[in-house]
């Protein structure tokens, strides 16, 4: 069955694998970040760049939102291995200039890769793209003016039927000025299509935490990750998403925490962590992370939870008062009883079907979170990605709850968000349906009524566009056609809008999927200094645990014409809303104070906002089941739960894929072509097969097969090319990289509630790769 390698670009298309390695950082990290950070932006521009980054005083990486240390805890290189590419990538001194555009046209332009495109340099003016020969343009994006940039905007807005033909994106990395602008501007237009980068990831955590404990966040601190005597890390892969993580982790290790990793990938990072900040770590073995490795088969977390659940509660039957908190259960909860019963009347279920485990695993587990008098649970999108995944999370919620594990120091739920300041877009009012009490306030601080209807979230916001009740989309950073699912209805989708618009630094795959025009619009980076009419600003992000603190970039900008991202949301507001409009986008471009006078007076929380950004340290928001156990339910209680176990049943012969990242990866930017700790070389199109699964399938070790998804509706979907990888995946399941699965995911395959894309749960086959 096996097919031979398919022609194509020989980069791409060739991968070479050797074993995986069982430990992540040490040395090769530094080097591979120093190597990076200097090809792109040189020996002295690397030092004074880096050594900035996550400084008091200095700039939040411009990667993922784990958050930093107390100002006088930080090491001097406070940065991991992909912060470093993420910097280097937006610090680079490559530029995009009109020649540039001038040589590649947009049709050659869809030809390349998104690395590719990544690596050309930062752009440095906005340029506009007005369609194919003998369909208004010239099939080249061009130079445009910004006030010609922002009057095509406003033309095609003020020409629509209804404020709601328009869709106004958000990505993770802008910071909560510029999102606070942005929602308001849209809002002032009339529309709550806001849909933003969680809609595809943390929705699914966002929704089981407000459903359970009221606030759709985080519980703990990085304090309580040290307190903690348990750390239960599942569907997360830290050592690439989030190594900075990882030193949390040690410090957990070094005070006595046990750390259970439930992950159906055996990930080097949660093996041994060899901390690059010590000499231990750069010369010797490093420090062993994980106690007991649960090789759970994909999607079966919510069984394994609730089946710890069953055992809890089994064994407060038989010593009542030793096992559940009955004090807090008693005095903060509501459901108890009715989830105690459903779970008593389920018994142990499939669980061994439904997690792939052995019952002595189970059981091994479950000693080690009875014993444990503060425990955290984090997870990531190896647990939201799923149809199931809000009753998962729900599971999770129902082992803190049972143990009174909330409010507690030392234990919480921690579901680890990936990009920067993704979590403080949202508190920013990025949400396409947006709290009562948030538009109350809105509209009393700038004197409208915002509209109430709910707004379009990214996967209705792609059917809206792929059925023309969409005309206009505009990206406030971000990959959006490389990061949605079912590629080729996301583009065409896209290809529908009369105008497509996107605030970029870099080039990406989106560029090249335009309306019938486009514009890009080229901004600052967080590297970079921003000076306005009231002088040099900074702007404030919120990290994954809830702590708000200032950015300030320190390099001059890439490019003379470049605006800062609330510059371009003031003027796009202006040029769309008229002279008549009373917000004051003038003043809010010139002096970003204004901004956060405005949030603090809107935002809960915020109060003090200007002076208290300003300390080393930021300032942690409130959270009131972490602070007082105090629940903003409808009946000011945490609660239980209890949905129906489910888990994918995957037919015979067929095989369940999740989507993940490569080490070279973070987000869709792809930074190089290896994923060093799977012991991949110079490619991405692989597939991670268990060596049985693959010889019952008739798949060699470095055949090549085509990935072919299957659906209830009989349809199906297909990824040409991926050379089979034998590796050690838990039995029935396969793993391979987005964005080049995404084409495999349905559009209407989304988690109950959330809505989110289910791209951890894919059934497919193998099939022979098709030669081209």
């Amino acid at each position: 069955m096996a097919g031979k390698a398919p022609v194509g670009d020989p980069v791409q298309d060739a991968p070479e694998v050797g074993a995986p390695q069982h430990a992540a950082a040490g040395a090769k990290a530094v080097a591979k970040s120093l190597r990076a950070a200097q090809q792109q932006m040189g020996v002295r521009r690397t030092a004074l760049t880096l050594l900035r980054v996550n400084q008091a005083g200095g700039f939040d990486c411009p990667g993922c939102a784990w958050p930093e240390p107390g100002p006088g805890e930080r090491h001097l290189a406070e940065f991991c291995e992909n912060g470093a590419k993420a910097v280097a990538e937006e610090a680079t001194l490559r530029r995009v200039t009109p020649a540039f555009f001038a040589r590649h046209p947009v049709s050659g332009l869809a030809g390349r890769s998104g690395y590719w495109l990544g690596q050309q340099g930062r752009l440095t003016e906005p340029v506009l793209y007005e369609g194919e020969p003998g369909a208004g343009g010239d099939g080249h994006y061009r130079p445009v003016s910004w006030e010609r940039a922002f009057g095509i905007v406003a033309e095609e807005i003020n020409a629509l039927a209804s404020p709601d033909e328009a869709v106004f994106y958000t990505s993770g990395r802008t910071g909560n000025e510029a999102a606070f602008l942005y929602q308001l501007f849209a809002r002032r237009l009339g529309t709550n299509n806001l849909p933003d980068c969680s809609n595809m990831c943390h929705e699914s955590s966002g929704s089981a935490l407000t459903e359970t404990i009221g606030v759709g966040k985080g519980s703990v601190s990085l304090e309580d990750l040290y307190k903690a005597e348990l750390i239960i890390v599942a569907g997360q892969n830290p050592g690439t998403n989030h190594p900075r993580m990882l030193s949390a982790l040690e410090r957990a290790k070094k005070a006595g925490a046990r750390i259970i990793t439930v992950n159906p990938l055996p990930e080097a990072g949660l093996e041994r962590f060899r901390n690059p900040q010590t000499a231990r770590g750069l010369l010797g073995g490093g420090t062993a992370l994980t106690d007991l490795f649960l090789q759970v088969r994909i999607g079966g977390d919510q069984a394994l939870f609730r089946e710890w659940n069953r055992m809890l509660l089994e064994a407060e039957d038989a010593a009542p008062g030793t096992v559940v908190d009955r004090a807090f259960v008693e005095e903060h909860t509501a459901g108890f009883e009715e989830f105690a019963a459903a779970v008593r009347a389920g018994g142990p279920g499939r669980v061994l079907e439904a997690t792939g485990l052995r019952r002595e695993e189970i059981d091994a587990a479950f000693d080690m979170i009875r014993a444990s008098r503060a425990t955290v649970v984090c997870w990531a999108m190896g647990l939201t990605q799923h149809k199931h995944s809000v009753p998962t999370i729900r599971e999770v919620v129902n082992m803190l709850l049972l143990r009174g594990d909330i409010g507690r120091p030392g234990a919480g739920v921690c579901p680890v968000r990936g990009h920067s300041n993704v979590q403080g877009d949202r508190t920013m009012g990025i949400f396409e349906r947006p709290p009562a009490a948030f538009l109350d306030a809105l509209g009393a601080e700038f004197g409208f009524e915002p509209p109430r209807r709910h707004g379009l979230d990214v996967v209705n916001s792609i059917r809206a566009m792929r059925d023309g009740k969409v005309k206009v989309f505009f990206a406030m950073g971000g990959n959006f056609v490389a990061a949605s699912p079912d590629t080729h209805v996301t583009e065409a989708a896209m290809r529908r809008c009369r105008l497509t618009v996107h605030v970029s630094t870099k080039l990406n795959r989106s560029h090249t999927v335009t309306g019938a025009r486009a514009l890009i619009l080229p901004v600052l980076g967080r590297t970079e200094r921003d000076v306005q009419a009231g002088g040099e600003q900074f702007v404030t992000v919120e990290d994954s645990m809830g702590m708000v603190h200032a950015s300030r970039g320190t390099l001059p900008p890439a490019g003379e014409a470049l605006l800062s991202e609330p510059a371009v949301v003031a003027r796009l507001a202006r040029a769309v809303l008229g002279p008549g409009d009373t917000v004051p986008w003038e003043e809010f471009e010139a002096d970003y104070d204004r901004i956060r006078e405005a949030v603090s007076r809107v935002v809960p929380g915020f109060e003090d906002y200007n002076a208290r950004a300003r300390r080393p340290e930021g300032f942690r928001l409130p959270h009131g089941p972490r602070d007082s156990r105090t629940f903003p339910t409808a009946t000011g209680r945490a609660h239980f739960t209890a949905a129906p176990v489910e888990y994918p049943e995957v037919p015979a012969g067929r095989l369940l894929l999740q989507t993940l990242r490569s080490h070279d990866q973070y987000n869709t930017t792809v930074y190089g072509l290896d994923d060093r700790y799977r012991g991949i070389t110079g490619g991405r199109r692989v597939v991670l097969v268990h060596p049985d699964d693959a010889a019952a399938a008739g798949f060699a070790d470095g055949s090549y097969a085509d990935l072919v998804s299957e659906w209830t509706d009989g349809s199906t979907r297909r990824a040409p090319g991926f050379r089979v990888v034998h590796y050690p995946t838990a039995r029935g399941c396969a793993a391979a990289y987005y964005p080049e699965t995404n084409v495999l995911v349905p559009l209407d395959s989304t988690a109950d509630t959330s809505n989110t894309p289910a791209s951890k749960s894919v059934v497919i086959r193998l099939e022979a790769a098709t030669t081209t």
